[in-house]
């Protein structure tokens, strides 16, 4: 391909808003930006006096710039977004974690309603509550809603199909409306003030507590006045702990960043009906040259403009400071959600306060980063001057096998660099070795399979692939990174348990016949532990969920049921127990199910 020639570019580029993507030789995309200028901005990139390193690296893989005109700087936002998630190019500055926030969900439509935790697209017939920042925040606010107002939380399927009352009645966590142990009135109004007190309207359930509680002192009902005002304490002590907790009203995200040494936090402060529920911390991945503004800018546009529940972002945000794009932006918000939006830069009082908060809890997460990044980059240093190796080791990938008894063997791959655990990239691999158990077998097929897709797709090879096995299992793996011409740039190397197995005094194995016992004290064996620990965790996590899947129902062999009646089945008795003492009679019922099919299960589980 020839070399680009940006003079000539810029000549005909036109001087009206748009985005802008820079190709390399391959037609592969390095940057999408957007521009009020195209020109303008483009022109800016192919200076002399650019000074940034990763921007000098960017211009110098340039082979193409393409553009697209739109009618406003807005609208050039909305596209770049929609180009950015889809292209995820790797010279932009990216949001990791998209994850979707949890809400608590109430089956307001359901007879005797349920409360519990959902995540996801919200339906009709039932009331969401948040959103929160986190499942741990969730299902704090959960238990303690259960224990105030004994909302049931079960599955219908279990409700439906009970006798007598379960553990959580015993504990009063439940009224049990399962067995009729609580009137259909009665829980319709626990269940009104639960929703009363999840909307930030605590107060007045207290008021109606009191009313309530001196009415059945005066009616001489002792016992229902002691509940009343257990139930009033409780709550009461709630809005103590909840000091943040304001008589203003409303719904707002307080957003700030901290950035220092190439690594930047940017923190969401989530206050809904004047209550603050949580923060959530996101690190976006940047080149480490752009200044708050950018990066913020970006954040807020990833985070803002994703696809996320529109009713979960607040009509108010709350901002450090003025932002230079801040009118695009906030003009992109109102198209893309359909309703106004204020980005505030300037506030006082609460709102200061809010915003004062998410920058502590920013600043903090950062001083934590820096700290570990030191801590880990020392570390590397220490396994480079152990291995003596010829060059830096930046990248490792740890392999490790877990099944059970040959069952369902899993392999993991995780990887790590100087930033920690890169959870985006890690993977996991069904094995099946010819014989069941065989590590050696399962590593070989794993370890194959992964650097032949790596070699294919030309994706980052790691500097050090990690065995955690002795020199056997390092020996196989070392024999496929050969067989694959990747010896020469991949080292490979077994971490054992050693002949006493303890802690500290593990042998590392080298394929040149080097056996290196670093010590319990040595950062090179720390770090190789805490990498070899996060493999072993993430194998048996997912030979447990393999396993799981397959025993779960127990129903997978039985002639004639297929993935639908055994869904039927397993939602129409709530679990495999309730499934194998059902009579032949109780199993007919079930839809789909018909008399012949009902003798064959009935025989499966009793003979």
């Amino acid at each position: 391909m020839p070399q680009f020639d940006a003079k000539q570019f810029l000549a005909h580029c036109a001087r009206k808003p748009g985005v802008y993507r820079m190709l390399d030789d391959d037609g592969g995309v390095l940057y999408v930006g957007k521009a009020r200028d195209l020109r303008a901005r483009l022109n800016s990139y192919f200076q002399k006096n650019v000074t940034g390193a990763k921007t000098r690296a960017l211009v110098s893989r340039i082979a193409g710039v393409e553009t697209t005109v739109t009618a406003s700087e807005a609208e050039a936002l909305l596209l770049e977004q929609s180009l950015i998630k889809s292209l995820r190019p790797p010279y932009n500055i990216l949001l990791r974690d998209d994850k979707s926030y949890p809400y608590i969900k109430i089956t307001t439509s359901d007879e005797y309603p349920r409360i519990t935790f959902h995540r996801g697209k919200r339906g009709p017939g039932s009331r969401y509550f948040g959103p929160y920042p986190s499942a741990g925040s969730v299902r704090e606010t959960l238990a303690l809603v259960e224990k105030v107002f004994r909302v049931r939380n079960c599955r219908d399927s279990f409700f439906r199909n009970r006798t007598r009352p379960c553990l959580q009645y015993q504990i009063e966590r439940c009224t049990a409306p399962c067995v009729d142990f609580v009137s259909r009135e009665a829980y319709a109004e626990q269940v009104r003030m639960a929703m009363d007190f999840l909307s930030g309207r605590s107060r007045q359930v207290s008021d109606h507590l009191t009313e309530q509680m001196e009415k059945a002192a005066e009616q001489l009902d002792f016992e229902r006045a002691a509940e009343l005002r257990d139930q009033l304490a409780a709550i009461q002590a709630v809005q103590q702990k909840q000091n943040v907790e304001t008589d203003r009203g409303g719904d707002v995200d307080a957003v700030a960043i901290a950035v220092r040494h190439g690594l930047a936090v940017v923190e969401v402060l989530m206050v809904r009906q004047g209550r603050v529920l949580g923060h959530r911390s996101f690190r976006p991945d940047t080149r480490g040259e752009e200044d708050s503004d950018e990066i913020l800018e970006a954040f807020l546009a990833q985070y803002y403009l994703g696809e996320r529940d529109d009713q979960s972002i607040p009509r108010e945000i709350v901002l450090p400071g003025a932002l230079p794009g801040q009118a695009a932006l906030q003009e992109a918000m109102e198209t893309h959600l359909g309703r106004r939006i204020r980005l505030a830069a300037r506030v006082r009082g609460q709102r200061q306060a809010w915003l004062n908060m998410a920058r502590t809890n920013a600043d903090q997460s950062l001083h934590a980063d820096l700290a570990a990044r030191e801590h880990l980059e020392q570390r590397f240093h220490a396994l480079e001057t152990l291995l003596e190796a010829d060059t830096p080791i930046r990248r490792i990938e740890c392999f490790d096998i877990s099944h059970t008894q040959g069952e369902r063997a899993v392999a993991s791959c995780v990887v790590f660099d100087q930033q920690g655990a890169r959870k985006a990239d890690y993977r996991r691999f069904n094995v099946s070795p010819e014989h069941g158990g065989d590590d050696y077998e399962a590593l070989e097929e794993a370890v194959r399979r992964r650097y032949q897709r790596v070699v294919k797709e030309e994706a980052k090879l790691p500097d050090l692939l990690l065995i955690d096995g002795g020199k056997g299992q390092m020996q196989r793996s070392f024999e496929v990174i050969q067989s694959l011409h990747l010896d020469n740039q991949v080292l490979v190397m077994g971490i054992g348990k050693g002949p006493s197995r303890r802690p500290g005094l593990e042998v590392l194995y080298l394929p040149d016949g080097r056996e290196l016992v670093p010590g319990g004290a040595h950062a090179a064996l720390h770090l190789l532990q805490q990498v070899r620990d996060e493999a072993h965790r993430f194998a048996i996590t997912g030979h447990r969920a393999r396993r799981g899947k397959a025993r779960r129902s127990g129903l997978e062999d039985i002639p004639g049921v297929g993935p639908k009646r055994r869904k039927a089945l397993l939602n129409h008795f709530g679990g495999l127990k309730q499934l194998r003492n059902a009579s032949r009679e109780e199993l007919a019922r079930v839809e789909g199910i018909n008399a012949q099919t009902a003798e064959t299960l009935y025989n499966w589980f009793h003979e």
